[in-house]
């Protein structure tokens, strides 16, 4: 039992760790928030970098140039990322958003505008035993995408006033944080991909620590502007129903459109996991790129971080289900 116990820590060390940060910043913000004991705001920049550029490290182009076939997959998912999710926010901000406190539904702007990840979806595709080539290569251009989409549609849909950062700062920003080290990655990548297939337990756990760091900041920085003060756990569970509404929305509509469209079912399990997903790992920076220093920062990104774990457990569950049709 004990051990059964500290396995399983072990393999979400990454869920326990969040939520332990979260806490030590609304018991002690002092210690995290910009300018604070640690200077995280000083260092935050050099951590997403150096992630974007080990992303960039990994990426096979052999295998991106493999899913390249898959046209009708690619379409369904990028649609899916940027038209769908937009759509089903904008839906529900229509019925609901005069309810809803306004820091939180900037966060579900957000997280609705923002790619699709990388190494979830396509570790749920291979899971599933699905199209892996197609799975790598949407997950790839969607954060690519991503860069000049998710800005545009935050700006659509309830514009950059206020905060002082434009739209072309914004893509900017986030073009020089995230897509010249990604780039850099692939450039150096015959020199120094033996390395890092060496080293590839320290690199995956690189993005990790890094997100860490961002939401520990984030929230310490919120909780000093009052972000457990003037909201609860009715917040929280709030933000949960929402995002899990979300994810299973997606997830039916996504399945349902790839049978209609007799994909078999290596392509469907892509293209369901690739068109649910949302990235923690570039939603975290490119908020604080986005949104500056707003004082509900930490609010706006409460929906991508719940969701990111719905959305591991929930499309865990599935993965399992799809694989067992070899079984």
């Amino acid at each position: 039992m004990i051990s059964s116990i500290k396995s399983f820590i072990h393999k979400q060390w990454f869920l326990f760790a969040m939520f332990a940060l979260i806490l030590i910043a609304s018991i002690n913000p002092e210690i995290g928030k910009t300018d604070g004991l640690l200077q995280i705001n000083k260092i935050s920049n050099i951590g997403i970098a150096l992630v974007f550029f080990l992303h960039g490290l990994g990426l096979s182009f052999h295998k991106l140039k493999q899913g390249l076939t898959t046209w009708r997959v690619h379409i369904l998912v990028q649609l899916t990322t940027y038209i769908v999710f937009p759509l089903i926010f904008f839906i529900g901000n229509y019925m609901f958003g005069e309810y809803i406190d306004k820091g939180l539904l900037l966060g579900l702007c957000y997280l609705c505008a923002l790619p699709s990840t990388v190494s979830s979806s396509v570790a749920m595709t291979a899971i599933g035993k699905g199209n892996i080539p197609a799975a790598i290569f949407n997950a790839t251009i969607s954060g690519l995408i991503g860069i000049v989409a998710t800005p545009f549609l935050i700006a659509l849909f309830v514009g950059f006033s206020g905060e002082g950062i434009s739209f072309e700062t914004a893509v900017i920003g986030i073009a020089k944080l995230l897509l010249l080290p990604l780039v850099l990655g692939q450039l150096t990548r015959p020199f120094l991909e033996s390395l890092h297939n060496r080293y590839k337990a320290i690199t995956n756990s690189t993005d990790r620590i890094v997100i860490l760091m961002l939401i520990f900041s984030a929230f310490s920085d919120s909780v000093s502007s009052g972000l457990w003060r003037n909201n609860g756990l009715g917040m929280i569970a709030l933000v949960l129903l929402g995002v899990s509404a979300l994810l299973y929305i997606v997830l039916v509509l996504t399945t349902w459109i790839s049978r209609r469209l007799n994909f078999n079912t290596e392509d469907e399990i892509a293209a369901v996991f690739c068109g649910s997903k949302k990235t923690l790992a570039s939603g975290i920076p490119m908020a604080k790129l986005i949104f500056g220093n707003h004082p509900a920062l930490g609010l706006i990104m409460l929906p991508i971080i719940l969701y990111h774990q719905v959305q591991l457990i929930i499309c865990s569950i599935l993965a399992n289900k799809y694989a067992k049709r070899h079984s």
